[in-house]
Order: structure tokens, then sequence, then C-alpha cells
């Protein structure tokens, strides 16, 4: 378990991290989102024993880091902001590297192979660091992160500059990592949280704003509840928003989507669907909003500024 209570950093007169307090269990996979600057990075490095707090107190699996830093950066494995490496090495000659750090021993070579078929390494072991694309670069990174088994993942943006695919398989192996481990992913990707972890944190200006599921993230978006509706030509939308269930509607000149807004938060869905049916309004797409995070996401961090 992750105990953080009351962390704060200062540099100078400026203040990263403002007594940030939360805990984190086995099985959690945590979203820690914020925009540019609100010290997610800072909170991260804390955590790994990289950065010592002006005040506050970490404990990682009982143990303060404090006073065993060490003993905790044993158990983590840290995936840092631009996925750092010695350029000049071959990506096999790094990992024997990073094993020989580990201390892995007679595991060494089992825990090579094994990271190296979870992220997909295999054509790329004798291409030096350098030569790397920026996705394959990370993905090197994340292998080093994982090489010695450890009970806590900290990554900071693990899918930056991966394609499509590649985003996948990393957010499957994370998923599955995240069985027996603890995983605190930093990111800007906001479909991450949702596609990926069971918790959110949001934090601005170095404090918590948000510390829930992503369902109840999603559920404080003005969006939630709403229902959207697309029309295969132009239509009269005038019957449609001035029913009695629809509060407010808007209008998406870029695609001519309506997206109508419930009075009193009810489910409008079954009522706007009768509705295009008993008048045979020329519809193809019509679905009801769960929430949209960018939303909820300019909302928490701008009341914060």
């Amino acid at each position: 378990m992750i105990s953080v209570k009351q962390l704060t950093k200062s540099f100078g007169g400026f203040t990263a991290v403002d007594q940030l307090s939360f805990e984190v269990q086995p099985g959690d996979i945590v979203g820690f989102l914020g925009p540019n600057g609100a010290g997610k990075s800072t909170t991260m490095k804390m955590l790994t024993g990289f950065l010592t707090p002006s005040s506050g107190q970490i404990e990682i699996n009982g143990l303060n880091i404090a006073d065993k830093r060490v003993a905790i950066q044993q158990q983590i494995g840290y995936l840092p902001e631009g996925a750092p490496a010695y350029n000049d090495m071959t990506v096999l000659q790094f990992l024997h590297f990073i094993a020989d750090i580990r201390g892995l021993g007679k595991d060494k070579q089992a825990r090579i192979d094994k990271v190296v078929e979870q992220v997909e390494l295999q054509d790329m072991l004798d291409r030096q660091i350098e030569h790397l694309s920026k996705g394959f670069k990370r993905r090197v990174g994340l292998a080093q992160a994982i090489i010695h088994d450890p009970a806590i993942l900290i990554l900071d943006e693990p899918t930056d500059g991966l394609d499509p695919n590649q985003k996948h398989q990393v957010r499957e192996l994370i998923q599955n990592l995240s069985q027996d481990k603890i995983v605190i992913i930093s990111t800007h990707i906001l479909e991450e949280v949702t596609a990926v972890c069971n918790r959110a944190m949001i934090i601005a200006d170095g404090q918590l704003h948000f510390d829930g599921t992503p369902e109840a993230l999603q559920r404080q978006s003005r969006y939630h509840k709403a229902v959207t509706v697309h029309f295969e030509h132009l239509t009269d939308i005038s019957g449609l928003t001035s029913m009695l269930c629809v509060e407010s509607f808007e209008v998406d000149r870029r695609t001519g989507r309506v997206t109508l807004f419930p009075a009193n938060e009810q489910d409008i869905l079954p009522l706007v669907s009768h509705y295009i049916q008993d008048h045979g309004l020329p519809i193809d797409t019509l679905y009801a909003e769960q929430g949209r995070l960018d939303d909820v996401f300019r909302q928490l961090t701008m009341e914060a500024n």
C-alpha cells in the first residue's frame, strides 16, 4: 500500500505540490491527471525517492521513504518522463545493464526474455537506442521498469508516442500486471483513464481536486445523461428541442450533431427516441452521453486557477 500524508514540495518561493494526501491499494490502476505544471511529475519523483519532500510523509508497504529509500526503490518500477536511456547502448545491452543494477543474478536472462516478449522488442535488440523511434524508446523504458517484477509501477506517460496498436498492447499489459501490483499512471491522454484505470485522481496547482472512479468523474460532466443526435440532412429540430424533458441544447456546427440536455437530470433517451420515430425524423446517430472527460477536466482544473 502507498500512503501519502500532507505531501509538500517547494522550489524556492514556488510550491509545486501542496499538502497532497491519498492512499493506493494493490489492484488499483490510478490515472494521475492534471494540466502541465500541476505537480504530477514532482509527486512521482517523490514517491520514487528521486526528490525529497519539503514536508509530509510517504509510506510504501509500511516503510517510510525518508528512512528506507533504497529498500523502497527495490520494490518500484519507474518509467520517468521522456524514458531516458543510454543512447550508445543497444536495446539488449541496456536491458542487461538494468538487470545487473537490479541484482537479478541467475534470474537475469529469464527476466530479460520475459520483458522482451511482453513489450515486443524482439526485432530491436541489436539496435542502438539512439536510432529507435520515439515509440520503441518508450517500450524500452517500460521494459526496464518491469524487468525486476516490482510490486509497484509508477509510469509517466507510458503510451506517449505509441501508435494505436502499440497503445492497445501496452494498456493490456498494464491491466495484466495490475492484478497483484499497484499501478500509478501519469497521463495527458484522457481516454487512457477509461481504457485502463479503475481510479482517477486530478491535481491542479499541486492540490487534489478529484479522487474517484472514472465513471464518477464522467458523471460530473454537464454532458452526463445528455442525448446526442445526428441527422442525415438538414432538418427542423424546433419540435425536438422544445420538448418538456429538454432543458437546453447545443449544435456542433462542424459536425451538425445536436446535443439535448435533460431537465432535472432525467433519462430522456426513450422520450427522444419515441419523438423521433413518431415524427419520422431522418437520423443516422442517436445515443446517450456517459459524460465527456475533457469537459470535466477543464472544469476542475480551471476552477483551481
